[in-house]
């Protein structure tokens, strides 16, 4: 990992960078101490509050939703702005995200981490500047944040392994295409997964990080395939992964000896691919976007909000993808 500038000669720089960018965001008037926002009671009538939203990269449909969640729920309330960032899969970005959001006394940061370790000083510096911080889908390190959403990433992975225990009746051939594994989803969705196959006959005769991109996966599939005659089950740490894995099965004319597994169940995604016949389940994983805005309105009102707030999630099969799927326990 390069080393990172010092933070106040980021702020410097940064500044002037997005001068433009954040000026007419709202008048000097409207300034708020600790980070712009209200104290507990002031009324807010008439005030435009700016989001700093930082996504760690959009080129997963997932993440797409996410913003385009966001988006939608913070265009019902016209006292609030939020600009949007994309960091391209850059830790570095990211960071500079964080550190221009700040240098722009924004009211309050979303930020959906790349990875859990570069981004947790940054948004501790935010937090010591009197910037709120929602942290979104990917945990980082630590408590320095005002509020986590996300969905429990350990759990959907257990469901998931217990459910490929059932199907495969506890015994058969497996390739893991994990996520990436310096994020936290990736390293819980991978632990749950071999909780929830725990004392079976399963074997995981293959596993790569195929960092929850579809390209990666398609080619870490066709070196599975090309080593082992013998493939099983794929469960794969997004649906992304899931569809890679399956197209590369298809073109070596292997597709239908083969259950996908994957996580997201977007609607247009894994829910369409399970209800195409292409995936045998997918587990929800929601972008959180809706919450994240509606978390971020009462804390700019001065009301307290839980530390962590946990998503539910549902399992999409072909026997109940009509019915909208069922609920984890």
């Amino acid at each position: 990992m390069p080393m990172k500038p010092p933070f106040t000669l980021c702020l410097a720089a940064a500044a002037a960078a997005v001068a433009i960018t954040f000026t007419g965001c709202r008048k000097p008037a409207e300034s708020a101490p600790s980070g712009g926002t209200s104290a507990p009671g002031t009324p807010s009538a008439g005030r435009v509050f700016t989001i700093g939203m930082s996504q760690c990269n959009l080129g997963e449909p997932w993440r797409g939703q996410m913003n385009a969640d966001v988006k939608a729920a913070a265009e019902r309330h016209p006292n609030l702005k939020v600009v949007f960032k994309d960091a391209q899969n850059d830790t570095l970005k990211q960071r500079a995200h964080v550190e221009e959001f700040v240098s722009a006394r924004v009211d309050l940061i979303i930020i959906s981490p790349k990875e859990a370790a570069p981004l947790t000083e940054p948004v501790a510096q935010a937090m010591a500047a009197g910037i709120p911080v929602i942290v979104l889908d990917r945990r980082l390190l630590g408590d320095q944040y005002t509020c986590f959403i996300g969905a429990d990433n350990r759990k959907i992975g257990k469901a998931a392994g217990q459910w490929i225990r059932e199907t495969l009746g506890g015994r058969g051939k497996v390739v893991e295409l994990k996520g990436l594994m310096t994020s936290t989803p990736g390293q819980d969705r991978h632990q749950g997964f071999r909780e929830g196959i725990a004392g079976s006959e399963i074997e995981v005769i293959f596993e790569a990080d195929m960092k929850w991109l579809e390209p990666d996966a398609r080619k870490e599939m066709e070196s599975a395939l090309s080593r082992f005659s013998q493939i099983d089950l794929v469960y794969a740490h997004n649906d992304p992964g899931a569809h890679g894995a399956y197209l590369a099965a298809k073109s070596a004319g292997r597709e239908k000896a083969i259950k996908f597994v994957g996580i997201d169940a977007l609607p247009q995604e894994g829910v369409a691919y399970v209800s195409q016949g292409i995936l045998h389940a997918t587990f929800q994983y929601p972008t959180g976007g809706a919450e994240a805005i509606e978390t971020a309105l009462r804390i700019l009102q001065g009301e307290k909000v839980e530390k962590e707030i946990t998503l539910g999630s549902r399992l999409f099969t072909a026997e109940n993808v009509a019915q909208g799927g069922r609920a984890l326990e």
